[in-house]
């Protein structure tokens, strides 16, 4: 069983991912944010720095770099949780590039290390992860959370923009774009797992269930 976690920043990634691994008893795959050096600069340079430094292009790379190498990891072992995967990757670098912040040089560079990332994903023992938990929400919901987890490189106004720019495309992507599994949508706007039991018995529950489904579809 591989369950990865996707949504928009702030919804609850890691506190999900969490539950889950607690939950199943299984290794969590945490998303590199302790350590990288270039999320910061991303978030506080002026666009004549980005444009200079070209760090909407470098983040991205540390991204495919710790991402591919934690779901190779993933997909060689039983059970694991990955907060956030690769696949979510090329949403984010796809939206910086309409930004024109990741030229189409840029963009074409990283899909070619993308697929040949994807292609060795084949040899492994998994394929494709068993489930993927988006986390949905409403704007209002993203920035409160956003707020509430008080990392300071990420609650300049200036960002709000780019936040917004984000979020409305994330619903389409996953309707339209992610195809590695099913997929499990939790309304996170009437889902609080970190401050009520009750939420976070129904969570489990329904991911329990949804990963029932599939094994007795696969055994039919």
């Amino acid at each position: 069983m591989v369950i990865v976690v996707g949504g928009m920043i702030g919804l609850g990634k890691t506190s999900y991912a969490t539950m889950l691994g607690e939950h199943f008893q299984t290794e969590v795959f945490y998303e590199s944010v302790e350590g990288n050096k270039i999320l910061p600069l991303f978030y506080t340079s002026s666009e004549e720095e980005i444009q200079k430094k070209r760090y909407p292009f470098l983040l991205q790379l540390w991204f495919l770099d710790t991402r591919f190498r934690s779901i190779k990891q993933a997909f060689t072992n039983q059970n694991n949780i990955l907060d956030r995967s690769i696949y979510e990757d090329w949403y984010f670098a796809k939206k910086n590039m309409e930004l024109g912040r990741i030229s189409d040089l840029e963009m074409e560079i990283y899909e070619k290390l993308l697929h040949n990332m994807m292609e060795e994903l084949k040899g492994l023992p998994k394929k494709s992860p068993d489930l993927m938990i988006y986390l949905k929400g409403s704007f209002e919901t993203v920035i409160k959370r956003i707020q509430l987890r008080g990392r300071e490189f990420e609650i300049d106004n200036s960002l709000m923009d780019y936040y917004r720019f984000l979020w409305e495309g994330y619903d389409d992507w996953v309707q339209n774009y992610y195809n590695a599994s099913d997929i499990l949508i939790i309304d996170t706007d009437h889902t609080d797992i970190v401050n009520k039991e009750e939420d976070r018995l129904r969570v489990i529950r329904e991911v329990e269930e949804k990963l029932k489904r599939q094994r007795s579809n696969s055994n039919k």
